[in-house]
């Protein structure tokens, strides 16, 4: 698969290279969602030092490092080194004398840590005092979204402050998948994203197959398919691992959203599940949900679901039948996705909706702020809502999913159930309403005020951006 996208981080990591006194960056973000392709890319085109740490020990891992290094330095692999300070001391000086400033780059530091906890110190001094006077070029990475962030983003951490740029790798955004997967509809290419969503690593995988229905059997479905057990993984690989929290994801995964809820599917009292669900939402698997205007740290309506589309499907169609996939045919397989195809559809359509509210200001004739669902008691629902930033001007939206374009009949019963829906207790200025389906009829129905905007698939699509998802 071509490489997709990805050029603000280039360009914040180019800006970094750049930098005439040297540099230190840090990335994170969730596994399978393309950190060591997009590092590999970018240090190959600055001629730099790559290096991926494993969970050997601290002696091998210096060694594979030095070795790493001595692609820019020759010479530097053939020397044991007895310690990091040692290691690092040596790279600048060494480094400042045949005029290289790098980048070098460490992915998966978490690994290193673990072994070697000194190393965030030792780095800290290299940083502050070698690095600096040799002006190199240092980047660091890593998928413990909870390890890295700790490293840089705590106050009382060795390497706080000291980055010139740390962000986020984050998931990419629908309108690449078309060129990953050979789709042009933009209903082929939201329904690829309906199972797969953001990441990479699984766009990679499901090219390989003619469509969707058979990717997701023989990739996921198939209990010998490379992403049958794939959730497992996920949890095992964070540091420390976190299959304890597999439980959580199950019963979310079966229906059960809110923390009283969860708690009782697995039979534990709810207070004792806050550090739970706060780090299932640092590793990017978990999402915590307020309806609209409601505080964000409010837990009296609050609501969690699983991050993205891969992950419903997972757990709405292996979690619970696996023994039964174990024994069933592909032809089997297939008519229970088939099944649940509409409901995973209708979920992953409607979180994408929302997410591109804020990018289109020309679609709906105003520029609304981030989009959000509205629920209240046993009150109406509704799936999109979003406001200006004066606040005096509210969208109000309805979602609804089709695998074939919209009929006036639809269109017509989701504008009735908005109407019938009023507006919300908060709305007291102008509203404009919104219907999004993923195609649009071409004539637009005539029961259908004109002031109703009707937003599409491709509509979102063009619009869709890097940051959106």
């Amino acid at each position: 698969m071509d490489w997709q996208d990805r050029q603000a981080e280039t360009a914040r990591l180019d800006r970094l290279a750049g930098r005439r006194d040297g540099g230190f960056g840090v990335l994170w973000g969730r596994r399978r969602v393309g950190k060591t392709r997009f590092l590999v890319e970018w240090v190959a085109r600055r001629k730099g030092a790559y290096f991926v740490a494993d969970e050997s020990t601290p002696v091998l891992q210096r060694q594979r490092f030095a070795e790493a290094v001595a692609a820019v330095l020759p010479g530097f692999g053939e020397v044991e080194y007895r310690d990091w300070g040692t290691l690092l001391g040596r790279l600048a000086r060494e480094a400042m004398r045949a005029s290289v400033r790098g980048p070098f780059v460490i992915d998966e530091l978490p690994y290193l840590v673990m072994a070697s906890p000194e190393l965030p110190a030792t780095l800290q001094r290299f940083l502050d005092h070698e690095a600096k006077q040799a002006k190199l070029v240092l980047v660091v990475a890593g998928s413990s979204q909870r390890m890295m962030q700790g490293l840089v983003l705590d106050p009382r951490a060795p390497l706080f402050g000291r980055a010139s740029e740390a962000f986020e790798i984050r998931p990419l955004a629908p309108r690449w998948l078309g060129p990953a997967l050979g789709l042009r509809a933009p209903l082929h290419i939201v329904s690829a994203w309906n199972v797969w969503g953001g990441l990479p690593r699984y766009w990679e995988l499901a090219a390989e197959f003619a469509d969707r229905r058979t990717a997701v059997d023989g990739l996921v479905l198939d209990p010998s398919g490379p992403l049958h057990d794939e959730p497992s993984r996920l949890l095992l690989e964070e540091l420390p691992p976190a299959i304890g929290l597999r439980p959580i994801l199950d019963a979310i995964g079966s229906g059960g959203h809110r923390v009283s809820e969860i708690a009782g599917r697995i039979g534990t009292p709810a207070t004792s599940l806050a550090r739970s669900m706060t780090r299932l939402v640092e590793l990017g698997l978990v999402v915590r949900e307020t309806p609209f205007g409601e505080p964000e740290r409010s837990t009296k309506r609050a609501v969690y679901k699983l991050a993205d589309p891969f992950l419903r499907l997972w757990f709405s169609l292996v979690a619970p039948k696996r023994a039964m996939l174990a024994q069933i045919g592909s032809k089997a397989r297939l008519a229970l996705f088939d099944e649940r195809a509409p409901h995973l559809d209708a979920a992953s359509w409607e979180d994408l909706c929302r997410a591109v509210v804020p990018r289109l200001a020309d679609a709906l004739g105003a520029p609304f702020g981030p989009a959000q669902r509205y629920w209240g008691g046993s009150g109406p629902e509704w799936d999109v809502v979003a406001s200006t930033r004066s606040g005096k001007l509210h969208l109000l939206g309805e979602v609804k999913w089709s695998p074939q374009t919209a009929t006036a009949e639809l269109l017509s019963t989701a504008y009735t159930q908005l109407m019938a829906r009023g507006t919300p207790p908060f709305v007291r200025g102008e509203v404009v309403r919104a219907l999004f389906v993923p195609v649009l009829p071409r004539t637009r129905p005539k029961s259908l005020p004109r002031e109703v905007r009707l937003i599409d698939a491709a509509t979102l699509l063009e619009v869709a951006g890097g940051d959106d998802v």
